[in-house]
């Protein structure tokens, strides 16, 4: 017997899955670049996105236990000391914006295709993860030292992804 692969129960093409399952690592991507913190910082707010992708292994909801179960095993098990990449996007307004409508187009498919209390526990974890990124690590100040926790970019961010999801 062929093992199905964990979307088709959840009623998911393989192309609908690849947005669910790309989504939290791109959110991460995304907050950090809301900011240009300098490398340490974005290893700090990739670490805290990472950690918040991989409890979501543990979440009541069974799609965000799949979702973050498949993204781990994609990129590694931050508990195992799996790191991901610091990305410097090019243009991090066009990368926002592009997670940002990649967030409304699984608002859309999970309000078609599962019930509401799954939909709303993904979206809550996609900004649960961008809160996480946001608040890792300081920006400004002098050698880490004062600054902001969230500066007013990453706040921006945050609520624009928190709106697009309705969340």
């Amino acid at each position: 017997m062929i093992e199905q692969p964990a979307y088709t129960g959840f009623g998911f093409s393989d192309e609908e899955w690849g947005l669910l399952v790309g989504l939290p690592q791109a959110v991460v991507t995304a907050a950090s670049a809301a900011e240009s913190d300098g490398t340490r910082r974005t290893m700090a707010e990739n670490a805290a996105g990472m950690e918040t992708i991989s409890a979501g292994r543990e979440s009541a909801s069974p799609l965000v236990a799949a979702v973050a179960g498949e993204v781990i095993s994609r990129v590694g098990d931050p508990e195992a000391g799996a790191e991901l990449p610091v990305i410097s996007p090019p243009d991090p307004a066009a990368m926002i914006d592009d997670v940002l409508a990649r967030a409304g187009e699984a608002a859309a498919l999970l309000a078609a295709k599962v019930d509401e209390g799954q939909a709303g526990a993904y979206k809550h974890w996609l900004v649960e993860i961008a809160e996480q990124v946001v608040g890792a690590a300081s920006t400004g100040g002098i050698l880490g030292i004062g600054g902001d926790a969230v500066s007013d970019s990453e706040r921006r961010f945050r609520d624009r992804l928190s709106q697009v999801l309705n969340d």
